[in-house]
């Protein structure tokens, strides 16, 4: 069911994107910026809680849990520390969401980490961003700063001056496995950034071993809206199930690559026509739904409703809606391969299925894209990949070996052509290149 026209951008969390110096403080504010932070220090926390929890927010960060639902797992208040840990760490292919809302709007941020800290009891918050990402940091540095100048953070906040709120910038040293929560906690410790094992969930043993709530960067800008716009409006937008705006970042083969921000339930044919459509001369080949870890989807799925059932129904993951579209110039074995490249290398060893599987599956998908793969390849990329998915011990072993499962499932011909043909020859990586030259389109 879905409650706004499609088609309909809804421009909130990048409405201000394209005013002057809209980073700054004093933008924000002119937009209506932390009136909903000052309607939350009225009202008690939990009341705040169930506010976003009837509003059915669920987190953008890929698994699309419901937002204030996390927040309540969190046990009751013991007199101890309790932490927002807000997960910066974007790093995956295809994925440019977060960094853009960083750059562009960092308040939104900012007020949503401190509705959010307020709402779990919660004094200390940390942004964990990607420490490659120095111009962020920067302007993450700049904003926390401002709104502590202005008495927005800090110390005697509130009607009665009795709560404080201190926001930490971290940057981490660059790592994608760092994008799992609890090797994130790990990493901002000063420990080797590897996944833990769970139970505990860091709600109730999280960052120094302290109940934590771990949530994405555009989840808890999200937040502000709902307490100053309030639930009905947040509902009015998407589906039954997946309510509210959300950013859609299409990249590759299309016109105007670009962010759009629109209420879930909107289907991939409307953004690529937002975008202005395929690249001329060319057609749709296949595309993600949200980044290089969700299955890739074809020209029938064009019309699925962007939101997380009817993704799932389709046999992919909405995810981060990191919107990848490839025309008919690309090999798909290219493509995949160079995504397992990717996740060998960022893969942390400490499970044996994902540290010796995502090897394996490197050397079979290089021997493919050669053509010098043999008759036995393909059905041993689905056996060494269907070792691995559900078999590690976090998600970066079943995001390794779903683009293969998929792809093969989609193309199988073209990865059982990589036996004798080498990629290059069946498709002229020239043709799939958008720029010939730098600084030129």
């Amino acid at each position: 069911m879905t409650l706004t026209s499609p088609g309909t951008l809804t421009p909130v969390l990048s409405d201000i994107w394209d005013a002057p110096r809209s980073w700054t403080l004093d933008t924000y504010r002119d937009h209506g910026g932390y009136q909903g932070w000052d309607k939350a220090l009225t009202m008690p926390p939990g009341e705040v809680v169930d506010l976003v929890k009837g509003s059915g927010l669920r987190g953008r960060g890929g698994a699309g849990f419901p937002t204030g639902l996390k927040w309540s797992f969190l046990p009751p208040a013991d007199g101890g520390p309790r932490y927002l840990v807000v997960n910066a760490d974007e790093s995956e292919p295809g994925t440019c969401k977060d960094i853009p809302l960083l750059m562009a709007n960092p308040h939104s941020l900012i007020e949503g980490m401190a509705i959010t800290s307020y709402a779990i009891g919660g004094h200390h918050a940390f942004i964990y961003l990607r420490g490659e990402t120095v111009h962020v940091y920067r302007r993450l540095l700049a904003a926390v700063r401002e709104a502590r100048e202005a008495g927005l953070i800090g110390t005697g906040l509130g009607p009665d001056g009795d709560y404080h709120l201190e926001i930490t910038v971290h940057a981490g040293a660059g790592a994608y496995i760092c994008g799992e929560e609890t090797a994130l906690l790990d990493s901002l410790e000063g420990l080797r950034g590897q996944p833990r094992l769970k139970p505990p969930f860091p709600a109730v043993a999280g960052l120094y071993a302290r109940p934590t709530v771990v949530n994405n960067v555009e989840s808890i800008a999200s937040v502000p809206g709902i307490l100053s716009r309030g639930q009905d409006w947040f509902t009015s937008m998407g589906t039954e199930k997946s309510a509210g705006h959300g950013l859609f970042s299409v990249s590759g083969h299309v016109t105007n690559p670009g962010q759009f921000e629109a209420p879930f339930g909107i289907t991939m044919r409307e953004l690529i026509e937002m975008a202005g459509g395929v690249r001329a001369g060319h057609r749709l080949k296949f595309w993600t739904p949200g980044g290089s870890s969700t299955p890739i989807l074809t020209d029938e799925h064009l019309d699925v409703p962007l939101d997380y059932e009817s993704v799932g129904a389709a046999g992919s993951m909405l995810a981060t809606r990191a919107l990848m579209v490839f025309d008919e110039t690309v090999s798909v074995v290219r493509v995949i391969s160079k995504w397992t490249d990717f996740y060998q290398h960022e893969s942390c060893g400490k499970c044996t299925p994902c540290r010796e599987g995502t090897f394996w599956m490197k050397q079979v998908m290089h021997r493919l894209e050669d053509g010098r793969g043999l008759p036995s390849d393909v059905d041993l990329l689905l056996e060494v990949s269907a070792n691995i998915a559900g078999r590690s011990f976090c998600a970066l072993g079943d995001a390794s070996a779903t683009p293969i499962q998929s792809g093969i499932a989609h193309f199988r011909d073209e990865f059982e052509a990589g036996c004798h043909t080498p990629a290059r020859e069946l498709f002229p990586y020239e043709a799939s290149a958008i720029f010939h030259e730098a600084g030129v389109r």
